[in-house]
């Protein structure tokens, strides 16, 4: 009986580790606006939220985001790619933690503890652009170490 128990529990262990994927996550999704996120890090997921997708029309918009770091962050990093048909068509890159930079309120969090950010966030960009695209953004500590990562799909079909 015990056998039948230890089997059956390495056998949920491993059908639960044989995936590497996170599930797709709806961010926001009304008529003309759809925004999706994926975990781009087998080891960890995260929450992100909106409230409403037409709130990312205007310039500063309210998210909540929460995960546990698997890294701590003395210096952060950021990179975005703008993907369109599978080809990188801009990428940008900031510091936003390291010596003489903080930009953010978790600068200098240490492994384990839990982030949560809750407040206005602004684009820089006065519209979303329309179509169909992902933007791929990966924060890095000093290690060159994923924090975190997510490929978010963007289906943008309002007339501005």
């Amino acid at each position: 009986m015990k056998t039948l128990n230890v089997l059956a529990l390495i056998l949920v262990l491993l059908c639960t580790n044989a995936s590497t994927e996170w599930p797709t996550h709806t961010v926001c999704k009304e008529e003309n606006l759809e925004i999706y996120y994926k975990s781009c890090d087998p080891q960890q997921d995260f929450a992100f939220s909106i409230d409403r997708c037409s709130d990312v029309t205007t310039h500063t918009f309210d998210i909540r985001a929460a995960m546990v770091l698997r890294h701590s962050i003395k210096e952060l990093y950021v990179k975005i790619d703008l993907i369109i048909n599978r080809k990188t068509v801009l990428s940008y890159t900031e510091t936003l933690c390291g010596p003489g930079v903080s930009k953010l309120i978790f600068c200098g969090k240490k492994k384990g503890e839990h982030l949560y950010y809750e407040g206005p966030v602004t684009l820089g960009i006065k519209e979303i652009p329309q179509g169909d695209y992902t933007i791929a953004a990966r924060l890095t500590n000093e290690d060159h170490v994923t924090v975190a990562c997510a490929d978010f799909t963007v289906k943008n079909y309002l007339d501005y």
